[in-house]
């Protein structure tokens, strides 16, 4: 067997290591992630919800022209966009039945009238005859009867007459309140039904207009009577309103109920305009807000990323509540002055290291 010297061997055993060693192209660096943070704050908050709604007069604010009964119209004095006055004619039917029987429940009362003319002068004449004892007690008792009838048929037809007077007043219409024109369906001449599809006119008194809007169920239990709300939409300026009526019951075709909302200065929309609705809920004071973009939701459960004092991202479950104007209310999870990453945490692993570029200004509470 030969034997290798032994200064080859040494140089063998010291090349070994060097064999094991990584290249320096292996060997991975960690870099900090750039992300985008944001202290939690403590403030007020209020949830918001958003409905679709329309603008309609208020009760008692409308008013529909419509005739007593089958009649030709005799006068129209207004056309749509027409401003009325309390008080002031809107239209005049011309009803031949009204107008008859009126006359007839006149001069049936003019016959009572009489009658019962007679008869107390017959109770008079009577009762001075009996008295002198000429007439028999039975003759002023059949006298006194008749009067008694004859007052009773003079209060029967003075009723009848009034409420066939009242009827057939019913043919002169005036505007019950200072208003604007709305609707006109038919001129003058027209024959017209007291059943038909549409009013004549319809008058609105445009200083009383409220907003209808229909709340999702799913939101009913955050809107009470009282909350201050905002009215958008079309080319009108946004407008303060507060809700007045709260459905106890809700439309299950629709899902919704009808709120009632009245603005809280007389509005220019004009009635039959749709309009966006937002309606703010109970104040949360001294809440724990976050950006909203903070949130990670991870079916359920919501998420997000706290840096501590080492630049170190952790991520942690968190309890929302209210999340509106761009904020989240944290119920639990981060308290006020954690920073929390608003932009960058999408894929970003828990206990990464990084590094914050631009700060993000909290979100300001939605203005009410």
């Amino acid at each position: 067997m030969r034997v290798r010297p032994l200064p080859i061997l040494c140089l063998a055993l010291l090349a070994l290591p060097a064999c094991h060693q990584a290249s320096p192209e292996a060997v991975s660096t960690v870099q900090a992630v750039p992300v985008t943070m944001a202290p939690a704050i403590s403030g007020p908050i209020r949830p918001v919800v958003a409905a679709t709604g329309q603008v309609k007069p208020a009760a008692g604010a409308e008013f529909l022209v419509t005739p007593p009964q089958d009649a030709r119209i005799a006068e129209l004095t207004k056309a749509v966009g027409d401003r009325v006055r309390r008080g002031e004619l809107l239209v005049r039917f011309q009803i031949p039945s009204l107008e008859a029987d009126a006359a007839a429940r006149r001069s049936d009362l003019a016959r009572a009238e009489a009658q019962l003319k007679t008869a107390q002068q017959n109770v008079t004449r009577l009762s001075g005859l009996f008295q002198r004892g000429i007439a028999a007690r039975k003759e002023v008792e059949d006298a006194q009867r008749d009067l008694a009838l004859a007052e009773a048929t003079v209060a029967e037809a003075r009723s009848t007459t009034s409420a066939a007077g009242q009827l057939a007043g019913r043919e002169v219409v005036r505007a019950p309140f200072d208003g604007v024109v709305i609707a006109r369906s038919h001129q003058v001449g027209d024959l017209v039904s007291a059943g038909g599809p549409d009013p004549l006119l319809r008058v609105i008194d445009p200083a009383r207009l409220q907003v209808e809007a229909a709340v999702p169920a799913v939101d009913l239990g955050r809107v009470a009577v009282g909350n201050p709300a905002r009215v958008r939409g079309a080319s009108f300026p946004d407008e303060q309103a507060r809700v007045i009526a709260r459905p106890p019951s809700v439309d299950p075709a629709s899902g919704t109920a009808l709120v009632r909302l009245a603005f809280d200065s007389p509005t220019r929309r004009p009635a039959g305009l749709a309009a966006e609705v937002e309606v703010y809920g109970e104040e949360h004071r001294a809440a724990v807000l976050v950006s909203a973009d903070a949130l990670v939701q991870e079916g359920t459960a919501s998420y997000v990323f706290v840096v501590d004092g080492q630049k170190k991202a952790h991520r942690r479950e968190v309890k929302v509540g209210v999340v509106a104007g761009g904020q989240a209310e944290i119920l639990s999870g981060v308290k006020a002055g954690e920073s929390v990453v608003v932009r960058g945490q999408t894929a970003l692993p828990d206990g990464a290291t990084v590094e914050a570029t631009e700060p993000v200004e909290p979100a300001a509470e939605p203005a009410k």
